[in-house]
């Protein structure tokens, strides 16, 4: 899997964000290169981990769908002799 990279834009909110986290619950001020250091850090360490929480949570949206159109077809199949199982 390839390093999550972020957009010039996401990357600057992102920080900002690092920042204003570090102020307002640790009453600590980071700069932008230090908040940045941190993303990179966290990106590249547990970055997969959320990566795959996301696959994962895709593909019970997924398979939930599949179930709903699975059953809205059973809902519709004509009744006939032959049984498919």
């Amino acid at each position: 899997m390839a390093m999550i990279e972020f957009s010039r834009e996401e990357k600057a909110l992102i920080v900002r964000r690092i920042q204003l986290y570090f102020r307002e619950e640790l009453e600590q001020d980071i700069g932008q290169f230090d908040a940045e250091f941190l993303l990179d850090f966290f990106a590249e360490e547990l970055g997969a981990y959320f990566y795959n929480r996301g696959l994962y949570d895709a593909q019970a949206v997924l398979e939930k769908r599949l179930d709903s159109i699975a059953e809205a077809i059973g809902e519709i199949e004509k009744p006939t002799e032959f049984s498919k199982f």
